[in-house]
């Protein structure tokens, strides 16, 4: 994790929690000054220069963000909690991608899955029983195909996906639109808790007492959609907020998956409104990973045949790997290709035993 001192992690906290300062505001800010203790410092006639309306420099002061920012450093002091900022190397590198990515995440339990190959799976809170059937299956197989399932902890869909990941022995992650210390709905608090004691993690970009508020849910789609490589609709209707995650999904370049439904069932019509719009219809898993291999234009036959050699040097990937182990970061820096298509490559090469993630680092198994 990022080594700054306390007075810098005070003034980043503070400035999170001033009103009006979003995103892209505090980016612009953070930029204009050396650190954020700078900036925090600096004269509101400076603020002003840079286009930030005036009420955020004038609640800069406020005894209650400063009360805030202190609670938030006594709640990283338990172990499992973490802060992982936009200037961190464990920043997830497709999140950052975003032109409003968040400033910084909460994250409980385990940050470094951020960084794994990781597919989100939306839908309807009040989903039918085939749809939380389905959500449960595919989070099994995805799971159990080396994916990190990622979706938003919310009844019906959300919930099913988190506990099939669970239930395979995987991974997931999920994106809260309330704090972490304001965790909703309480009804999955137990699983919630499953999540952190599986290895999972729960993250959000919102100070941590933050209530659930309708317009915190679609800033949180984003990050659902941000973090992955491609989002699978299961179930919603045309007005359903897994549409927003869908079309944020489109917008961010992922791909975006549907399953079809009966014609007659409203929770399906959602999800047959993204297909008339190009989203992939998939049936079963092996329809995903066929379009995310598509889209990462695999080589050809020909060429597949040579990679799946013994020899490590025939890979590209693993010919990076000989010399030294790297970070999917730096994998993608060194071969020249975007990382999503890295990331979808180093899980074919998990999954075939020729490679291991571990303390951070991609490296070659060892015979």
């Amino acid at each position: 994790m990022l080594n700054i001192s306390p007075a810098e992690l005070e003034a980043r906290l503070r400035l999170h929690l001033l009103p009006e300062l979003g995103p892209r505001r505090l980016r612009r800010l953070l930029d204009a000054f050396p650190d954020a203790g700078s900036a925090f410092s600096a004269p509101a006639s400076a603020w002003r220069a840079l286009g930030l309306p005036a009420s955020c420099a004038d609640h800069r002061r406020s005894e209650q963000v400063r009360q805030r920012a202190v609670q938030a450093q006594v709640w990283l002091q338990t172990p499992g909690r973490h802060l992982v900022m936009w200037d961190d190397p464990a920043y997830p590198a497709l999140l950052a991608e975003l032109p409003d990515a968040p400033p910084l995440l909460y994250v409980e339990g385990n940050p470094a899955l951020l960084e794994r190959p990781q597919l989100a799976m939306v839908g309807s809170r009040r989903a039918s029983r085939p749809g939380l059937d389905n959500a449960h299956s595919f989070a099994v197989s995805l799971a159990g195909a080396g994916f990190v399932v990622t979706s938003g902890l919310a009844l019906g869909i959300d919930g099913a996906a988190h506990q099939g990941a669970l239930d395979a022995g995987g991974q997931t992650v999920a994106v809260l639109g309330t704090g972490l210390a304001r965790l909703y709905p309480q009804r999955h608090a137990s699983l919630a808790q499953a999540i952190i004691e599986q290895g999972g993690a729960l993250v959000s970009e919102l100070p941590l007492d933050s209530p659930p508020q309708a317009s915190n849910f679609p800033r949180r789609n984003r990050i659902i959609s941000g973090l992955s490589l491609g989002v699978l609709v299961v179930e919603a209707s045309p007005s359903s907020g897994s549409l927003i995650t869908a079309r944020q999904a489109i917008e961010q370049g992922r791909e975006v998956f549907a399953i079809p439904g009966p014609i007659h069932h409203p929770g399906a019509r959602g999800c047959h409104q993204l297909i008339r719009e190009g989203a992939v219809l998939v049936e079963c898993v092996q329809d995903m990973l066929e379009a995310l291999r598509g889209w990462q234009r695999i080589a050809p036959p020909s060429e597949a045949v040579a990679i799946a050699t013994p020899v490590a040097a025939e890979h590209p990937l693993l010919r990076h790997l000989l010399a030294v182990p790297l970070s999917s970061e730096a994998l993608a820096l060194a071969c020249g290709q975007p990382l999503p298509q890295v990331l979808v490559a180093l899980t074919e090469l998990e999954l075939d035993g020729r490679i291991v993630f571990e303390a951070g680092v991609w490296m070659i198994c060892q015979p």
